[in-house]
């Protein structure tokens, strides 16, 4: 596992953790880099059916570690590839069709933010603080993030983020749109840890499927598919419907077994 990660697993749920909490969990270009590793390793591991995202310590991230910047983004070629590096982060956690939640403390500022953004679920305890500061070091943020933004907490919201860097707390960042949830902080792991266990205990053909067609729709596509097509009949024609069905008749709680 590449430096600052830890990825461990607990039964169906796996959780990467940053590991840097001395430098508040700032991302490097390596950590950047293996995040699409641990999406695929989740992604074709069956036993796993969430991901959790967490930052160790007092934080979730401060974002991307920016005293890289000068050896690595020192030139428009050295950027192109470093941002590469970001992308194919964002891009990974995006199409992961097994849930991905952010379960936030602390800083959530910049990368940090964009990695939560580009997750399923956002879950923050009470005095966290979030923000996009792109103007602040002279970048133009990432399409596909600021699409994933605008998404969020619409088009006037996603401008005073990436266009003021100032930044939000946790109430704020509920009420816009950006956080799912907020909780005490000492309330943050078991709330999270049951909506988990809700996610794991539903279909996962549904899960999956759904997380697909949303990811379609978020994109732009305004039309049904082949592909989508596909995941609807698919799912019709599976265990987990008729074990939906057969439970919802005999009123018991359902026994899925789709992997």
């Amino acid at each position: 596992m590449t430096e600052g990660f830890e990825f461990t697993r607990d039964g169906e749920i796996a959780r990467l953790t940053f590991t840097r909490p001395e430098k508040m969990n700032a991302i490097t270009y390596g950590m950047w880099s293996a995040i699409p590793d641990v999406v695929a390793t989740v992604e074709t591991d069956p036993a796993i059916k969430v991901l959790v995202l967490t930052g160790e310590g007092k934080h979730f991230s401060a974002g991307a570690d920016i005293s890289e910047f000068q050896e690595l983004r020192s030139t428009a070629d050295a950027a192109e590839t470093y941002d590469k590096a970001v992308d194919g982060a964002v891009a990974a956690l995006t199409a992961s069709r097994k849930p991905t939640v952010a379960m936030i403390q602390g800083n959530c500022i910049g990368g940090g933010c964009q990695i939560s953004v580009a997750c399923d679920f956002r879950f923050a305890a009470e005095g966290s603080r979030f923000g996009i500061t792109p103007a602040k070091l002279g970048i133009v943020y990432h399409f596909g993030s600021t699409r994933q933004l605008v998404s969020l907490v619409g088009p006037a919201n996603a401008k005073y983020f990436l266009l003021s860097g100032e930044l939000v707390d946790a109430r704020r960042a509920r009420e816009i749109g950006l956080l799912s949830d907020v909780f005490p902080a000492d309330e943050l792991e078991a709330s999270t840890a049951k909506f988990v266990e809700t996610l794991a205990s539903r279909s996962q053909a549904s899960v999956r499927g759904m997380n697909r067609i949303i990811e379609k729709i978020v994109a732009g596509q305004e039309e049904s598919d082949a592909e989508v097509d596909e995941i609807r009949l698919g799912a019709l024609h599976g265990e987990d419907y008729a074990e939906g069905v057969a439970a919802f008749l005999a009123r018991r709680p359902p026994k899925f077994t789709y992997r």
